[in-house]
């Protein structure tokens, strides 16, 4: 569960994110920043729930939910 399949790389004043081997967005100024003094002390499970949250590729808690509505629309 701790490895969702991101990764970065930082070149200057910039973190680019990448999930999966894709870039998934580019961090820069503030945000870039913020997420190199996270990173510096944060765990790798960490890292990769913070990185999610970042390029908005996350659960959002509704899944389930969602998933039961689409099963009772199509029920005939």
């Amino acid at each position: 569960m701790s490895d969702l399949g991101f990764t970065y790389t930082i070149k200057g004043d910039v973190v680019t994110l990448y999930h999966n081997g894709k870039q998934a967005t580019v961090l820069r100024g503030r945000k870039a920043l913020d997420f190199v003094g996270e990173a510096d002390s944060a765990p790798f499970a960490g890292m990769q729930q913070l990185m999610a949250r970042l390029t908005g590729n996350y659960k959002h808690g509704n899944e389930r939910h969602a998933r039961n509505v689409r099963k009772e629309r199509y029920k005939y």
